[in-house]
């Protein structure tokens, strides 16, 4: 499969004309990935745009690329939202990365009560700017056509507001619904928002909260998994409920 490249703005870029990655996107494909002038590959911006093309000259600050194919792909509906609790170490940048490689349209984090790591200060902008790369990076990997969107961090009673207007899903391992047995209907608009706790779970009054705005509690079989993993999982399922897998 041809690799994947990101620009900023493809504006109106069509056959027979030719777009250039410059900067770290330009050096990260002419000395990191080593392309070649004949080699096929794909551009994107992130909102839709999909080019196709090949190299015409590659050089650390600058690859132009002559488009062939171009087309615009619409953005998903309804979107699928991951709602990440904080986690130490690297649990919650695991999480980010398999989410988007599946698909997910939106990532908020959340500072849990039980969460260990806690964003205050500088930390909430180098934190979010963290995910927003390992984002674009999954996203490219993946060869998306559309970014998944990076939210500022969430309080529980601001995630619980969101839960009004929205198909609120929230991963407990002790409900007694799974979420394979939830119907998800793809017809409706509203963003279909997947709620993970961090390692010691979400708290009672918590769930409590979420459960009162509207939210609904759900299971993924009989096993506990970790924060990591559990916001993937539930997409998948999510995925193949919505007909998209």
């Amino acid at each position: 499969m041809a690799l994947h490249f990101l620009i900023e703005d493809a504006g109106a870029a069509g056959p027979g004309d030719v777009v250039r990655l410059t900067g770290a996107e330009a050096h990260h494909a002419a000395a990191v990935r080593r392309i070649r002038v004949g080699e096929d590959v794909t551009v994107g911006d992130g909102r839709g745009v999909w080019l196709t093309g090949t190299v015409s000259a590659a050089a650390p600050k600058e690859v132009s690329v002559e488009v062939s194919t171009r087309a615009e792909v619409p953005a998903a509906s309804p979107r699928t939202v991951l709602v990440q609790a904080l986690a130490k170490g690297d649990r919650d940048e695991l999480a980010v990365q398999a989410a988007t490689e599946l698909g997910v349209d939106a990532i908020m984090p959340w500072q849990a009560a039980r969460s260990v790591s806690r964003w205050e200060g500088p930390k909430v902008a180098k934190g979010v700017a963290r995910w927003e790369t390992i984002a674009r990076e999954a996203a490219k990997q993946a060869h998306r056509p559309w970014l998944a969107e990076l939210h500022q961090p969430v309080s529980t009673r601001q995630l619980a507001a969101l839960a009004q207007n929205a198909r609120m899903l929230v991963l407990e391992p002790t409900a007694s619904v799974a979420l394979s047995r939830i119907e998800i209907d793809a017809a409706d608009a509203s963003d279909v928002i997947l709620v993970v706790g961090p390692e010691g779970g979400i708290s009672p009054e918590e769930l409590d909260l979420l459960q009162s705005a509207g939210a609904t509690l759900v299971r993924l079989g009989d096993t506990v998994l970790r924060t990591s993993t559990a916001g993937p999982a539930a997409l998948a399922v999510v995925n193949a409920a919505l007909g998209r897998w």
